[in-house]
């Protein structure tokens, strides 16, 4: 198999926006539901979508297809997006423009969570995986893929088990899609449930500073679930896996319902680092609402405060 490092090619340099004029209430905001509540035709619609955006060619210039775009764009921005303030409004502006793709992909919804604390008794049990009305299950150990050396796991059952992502982190290599369920050893245990039980949420949601809220939040719950179901999860082309964007919606939920918890003040309330440091290097710069994310082109470059409401003309979704 040929392997091969990718730069960004010329057309995906960032462009920078200048900030908009406040946006406008909506009136009609759509309703994100979880998962296992869409009805059979949603979820067909749904998984629809997503195999036509793995056809259609990419926006951004590459020999692949636009649903390669989204990790190609994660990894290339991993430092500028984890472990920073940004974290969580980037992310949500990035699951919007992939909801956007859906819709032009004959998708009529919103898209979707995994609400994960409901399953986190046994969350390897959860209907999640069920192949007809979930996502599909852990890889086979029957069916795996040899890349650089590491063996991997190939989902075979499910809508996405044709999926072949281009991408691991840098590297061209069309690959099947991979899991590999893990409770940080070789068996599958607990999957690091304890991060995402309902009292570990609660905990988090205690935080009334933004900062040690999205500290938590990325470094608990969300690192968790990433590293529980490994594979194509694991790297910074997480967006592989289409679980990708059922996880990080099921995040925007929850800063959301934190934003709800006190609207007046943690609408617009932000804080912490704006970029990642270095040993032996100054402090790093606080963010701002001011502050430019980059997107690379999948979308525009836009201020973070365009994105802090859901209640925007921009956003206009709820839950």
């Amino acid at each position: 198999m040929l392997f091969r490092t990718l730069a960004l090619p010329a057309a995906v340099a960032a462009s920078i926006t200048p900030p908009r004029s406040p946006a406008v209430t909506c009136e009609n905001p759509t309703i994100r539901k979880e998962w296992r509540s869409l009805s059979s035709d949603e979820r067909d619609s749904y998984i629809s979508a997503v195999h036509c955006l793995a056809k259609q060619p990419s926006k951004l210039g590459l020999d692949t297809t636009q649903y390669d775009d989204f990790p190609f764009v994660h990894n290339a921005l991993n430092d500028d997006i984890h472990f920073v303030a940004s974290f969580l409004p980037w992310h949500r502006y990035f699951v919007h423009v992939y909801e956007q793709a859906l819709k032009e992909c004959g998708y009529t919804g919103a898209v979707a969570y995994w609400d994960w604390t409901l399953d986190s008794d046994d969350t390897s049990k959860s209907s999640i995986w069920d192949p007809v009305t979930g996502v599909g299950g852990n890889g086979d150990p029957n069916n795996t893929i040899t890349i650089d050396g590491s063996t991997s796991k190939c989902v075979s059952d499910g809508p996405f088990k044709d999926l072949r992502p281009a991408y691991i982190t840098d590297t061209l290599v069309p690959h099947c899609l991979r899991r590999n369920f893990n409770n940080g050893t070789e068996q599958i245990g607990n999957m690091f449930s304890e991060a995402y039980t309902p009292e570990a949420i609660a905990k988090i949601n205690a935080f009334s500073d933004y900062d040690n809220f999205h500290n938590e939040l990325e470094g608990g719950p969300h690192g968790a679930i990433h590293s529980s179901v490994a594979g194509d999860m694991m790297p910074a082309t997480s967006p592989n896996d289409p679980l990708f964007f059922l996880h990080h919606t099921q995040i925007d939920r929850l800063w959301y319902l934190w934003q709800q918890g006190d609207p007046e003040i943690r609408t617009n309330a932000y804080g912490g680092i704006k970029t990642q440091s270095n040993p032996g290097e100054p402090t790093p710069p606080q963010a701002t609402l001011d502050d430019i994310m980059p997107m690379l082109n999948i979308a525009k470059d836009i201020p973070v405060r365009d994105i802090m409401s859901t209640q925007s003309e921009l956003l206009c979704y709820t839950y």
